[in-house]
C-alpha cells in the first residue's frame, strides 16, 4: 500500500465560499476558504459546532457545490463537471467516513466492503480479495462473515473505514469518526486509520471535535470566521 506520490498535493480547496439564504438574509458559512492536502498527509479539520467542517467536507467530497471557488482533485478541477461526472470522480477518487458507520444490515462485513468495488467495475474475485485484505490489516480477519448487528461497535467503524478505502481512493473524509466510541476504542480505531491513510498514500481530512486526536495528526486546520488558519 506504497505510494509513488508521496508528497504531492492531492486534495486542493481554493477560495471557497459557500452561502445560504435565510428569508432576507444571507448566512455566509464560508468565506474564501483555502486548503491543500498532499499524499500521506492526514489532516485535521477542527472548530465549533456550526462553524463550517461539515460544509466543508461536503464541498471537498463533491457532494455539495461551493458558492464559489474551486475544489480540484489530483489537479483536476471538479466545479465545472456535471452530476454524473462528479459522481464519477467521487466512485474512483474518495472515500468517506461518517461518525455513523451506515453499513449494510444484510450484509456481511466481507460483502459491505466488496460491494462498493463491484459497483465501481472490480471483478467479484479482485474485490473479494482486496476486502478480506483491508479487513485483515484492521484485525478483522475472524470477522468476515458477521453481519453489522454481531460486531461490537469500533468493529462497525474498522469495517466503514475499510470500505472508504476498498477502491483504492486518492482522498480520505472522515467526519467525526471516533465520535460515537468510547476513548478506547476511539483510540484503537483512530490508529488503523491513521495506519491505513498514510500507508496507501492517501490525502486525508479528519473533522473532529477531539483535541488529543487532532494533536496526533500531521497538522490541524481551524474553521474560523469562514476561513482555514492554522489551528
Amino acid at each position: 500500500m506504497n505510494s509513488q506520490l508521496d508528497g504531492d498535493v492531492v486534495l486542493e480547496l481554493n477560495d471557497v465560499t459557500r452561502h445560504f439564504g435565510q428569508g432576507k438574509r444571507v448566512l455566509e458559512v464560508l468565506k474564501g476558504a483555502n486548503l491543500s492536502v498532499k499524499a500521506g498527509e492526514v489532516v485535521a479539520l477542527v472548530g465549533p459546532s456550526g462553524a463550517g467542517k461539515s460544509t466543508f467536507l461536503q464541498i471537498a467530497g463533491l457532494l455539495e457545490q461551493p458558492t464559489s471557488g474551486d475544489v480540484k482533485i489530483d489537479g483536476q478541477s471538479c466545479i465545472g463537471l456535471n452530476d454524473d461526472e462528479r459522481t464519477k470522480v467521487r466512485r474512483y477518487n474518495i472515500g468517506f467516513v461518517y461518525q455513523y458507520h451506515h453499513l449494510l444490515p444484510e450484509f456481511s462485513a466481507l460483502e459491505n466492503v466488496t460491494i462498493p468495488q463491484i459497483i465501481a467495475g472490480i471483478d467479484k474475485q479482485t474485490a473479494r480479495s482486496r476486502g478480506k485484505e483491508l479487513l485483515e490489516w484492521m484485525g478483522l480477519n475472524e470477522r468476515f462473515e458477521h453481519r453489522p448487528g454481531q460486531l461490537s461497535g469500533g468493529e462497525q467503524q474498522r469495517v466503514a473505514i475499510a470500505r472508504a478505502l476498498s477502491a483504492s481512493p486518492r482522498v480520505l473524509l472522515a467526519d467525526e469518526p471516533t465520535g460515537n466510541l468510547d476513548p478506547e476504542t476511539a483510540n484503537g480505531v483512530f490508529d488503523v486509520l491513521m495506519h491505513l491513510a498514510r500507508g496507501s498514500g492517501l490525502a486525508a481530512l479528519v473533522a473532529t471535535h477531539n483535541p488529543e486526536l487532532a494533536k496526533r495528526m500531521d497538522r490541524i486546520v481551524k474553521v474560523e470566521n469562514g476561513v482555514l488558519v492554522p489551528g
